[in-house]
């Protein structure tokens, strides 16, 4: 009996083994099909990317859609694909690289993204809205998202500083908050953004860099810069996306981009059509600007769009003439000059521009840091971005980002576009290039 008992522990005990086995081999095998189904997306685009407009700049196999920079044909040495990437390669001693390599087509606002693997004290870079001059090299007109092996870059410094020449910085001018790279031979993700002159450096989902191209900061930056040699130097509006050729060997694959929308006009620079008034302050539209102005009152007034929106990315530009105590609300709703929503603050220095104010509410939700007032210039053109998505609002000015949080009343919200001028007298504000991309 005893003997009985034994051997049906061992038939259990081995039928379990044999079943675990199975799941483990199941589960390996489960694991391998999705390792390859992950492979199967390099250099390809989800049904979701091709539905968002991605395009693919390299396919794992063609250069079809890149030639030498100021060349008219894809390079013959320098330059190879293998295994699926495009590997800009290290010569050998006593001979030349490829060059620089563009696209055929110049993009204006768009959203890039591409994987780079470097090898050891490599050095490269992506390079946005460069233009082909003869007897020019790209970096003249073109600005720079620095690749490089910062841990060997670093330490061969002798203690300079050299911080704005490390990956994902603006090269050479401005420099990334922290070291978010991978170790040399292992993939990282490069994301460019640029739309209507502002633009964003990404590095591993990370953004390291943000600028409006031709800011005061931008031209301070690049008036003690290097650059300033050259008067082409990040002035077009449109230009091809480089790589380069700096003699070492990096890897590239994945490289995808997706144009960005222009937006919608919310003002046509004749009238206020499409908008109403609310209050009796003075509204018009003047020299193509839209100008607001206190009246007898010196009462609230508003001017509202008549359409509402939710998820938004909004640029314009103000200049305040007279006081120009204003704001530009967004997901409002009016009765009258009674306003419920949330306000991007517009005001004289000192008064938390760029601020996100709770009418009839909670009151200031969020000032930006008393440093940051100095992007404002009075009494002159400012150009001021306010982008919403869900819960979460930011707000930049002339380049600056000025605040950035999450509100879950703001989320719940959807309503209009309204532009305000303050009670009390005395003030007066233009307005102009309101351009609005629904997200």
């Amino acid at each position: 009996m005893r003997n009985s008992k034994l051997n049906l522990l061992a038939i259990l005990f081995g039928c379990l083994l044999s079943c675990t086995q199975s799941n483990e081999q199941n589960t390996a095998e489960a694991a391998n099909d999705q390792i390859d189904e992950s492979v199967d997306q390099t250099n390809a685009l989800t049904a979701a990317e091709k539905e968002a407009g991605w395009e693919l700049l390299f396919d794992g196999e063609s250069t079809d859609l890149w030639k030498g920079y100021n060349k008219e044909s894809f390079p013959e040495q320098g330059w190879r694909v293998q295994d699926g990437s495009l590997i800009v390669e290290k010569p050998a001693a006593g001979e030349s690289g490829g060059g620089d390599l563009i696209t055929r087509q110049m993009y204006e606002n768009f959203e890039f993204t591409a994987d780079f693997m470097i090898t050891d004290s490599a050095n490269s870079g992506i390079l946005y809205l460069a233009v082909e001059n003869e007897g020019d090299q790209i970096w003249h007109s073109g600005p720079e998202y620095q690749i490089l092996d910062d841990q060997n870059y670093t330490a061969r410094a002798d203690g300079k500083d050299v911080s704005r020449q490390l990956t994902a910085a603006n090269y050479d001018l401005q420099a990334p908050p922290e070291n978010y790279t991978k170790p040399v031979g292992e993939w990282n993700t490069a994301r460019i953004v640029i739309n209507n002159g502002h633009v964003e450096h990404w590095l591993n989902g990370h953004r390291t860099v943000e600028y409006l191209i031709n800011s005061p900061e931008w031209k301070d930056l690049v008036a003690s810069s290097k650059f300033s040699e050259f008067p082409q130097y990040g002035q077009a509006t449109k230009g091809h996306i480089g790589l380069q050729d700096h003699g070492h060997e990096v890897r590239f694959r994945n490289i995808k981009i997706r144009e960005l929308e222009q937006g919608t006009a919310l003002f046509n620079g004749k009238d206020l059509n499409g908008w109403t008034i609310h209050g009796t302050e003075k509204w018009y539209v003047d020299g193509g600007n839209i100008v607001c102005e206190s009246g007898p009152d010196e009462a609230y007034g508003y001017l509202a769009t008549d359409k509402s929106f939710k998820d938004f990315d909004l640029t314009l530009e103000f200049k305040q003439e007279a006081d120009g105590n204003s704001g530009v609300f967004f997901r409002s709703s009016l009765d009258g000059t009674k306003i419920t929503g949330w306000q991007t603050e517009v005001a004289p220095p000192g008064h938390s521009t760029g601020g996100v104010y709770e009418s009839y509410g909670r009151g200031w939700l969020i000032k930006p840091d008393p440093e940051k007032d100095a992007a404002l210039i009075m009494g002159d053109w400012n150009r001021m971005r306010i982008r919403v998505i869900g819960d979460k609002v930011t707000t930049w000015l002339n380049g600056q980002r000025m605040i950035e949080f999450q509100d879950e009343k703001i989320g719940a919200a959807q309503g209009q576009i309204a532009l305000q001028i303050h009670d009390g007298g005395g003030i007066k504000v233009r307005w102009r290039k309101l351009m609005l991309t629904e997200l």
